[in-house]
């Protein structure tokens, strides 16, 4: 289940990151994908997410919201916006203003 996840949003989320003209890191970012992809043995192309993770269960809103903001945040420490909101990529744009705006459709948890 969470492979069927990591299969479907890295190539949903990779054909964002092409087919968007004003992207100006898309370069950048593919050959980080593509890099990736050539150490892994079982990727024939891009690889977008790690491949070691681990996996928790959500059962209380509090502890959604908890990995929602984490996850809205790393754009954030990796420096690459000052807010989480600016981050084109991120769902974090929906859930500030509090509607689908993203690139992305998503389905809201909060």
């Amino acid at each position: 289940m969470l492979g069927d996840f990591k299969k479907f949003t890295s190539k949903q989320i990779t054909k964002a990151i092409i087919e968007h003209p004003g992207e100006s890191r898309k370069e950048w970012m593919l050959k980080i994908f593509k890099e990736a992809g050539e150490r892994n043995s079982r990727n024939s192309n891009y690889q977008f997410w790690q491949q070691d993770n681990q996996p928790k269960i959500i059962y209380t809103p509090d502890f959604a919201a908890q990995k929602l903001e984490y996850i809205h945040n790393n754009p954030v420490e990796a420096g690459i916006v000052e807010k989480g909101e600016e981050y084109i990529y991120s769902s974090a744009r929906d859930y500030f203003y509090g509607k689908q705006c993203g690139l992305l459709k998503i389905e809201f948890l909060l």
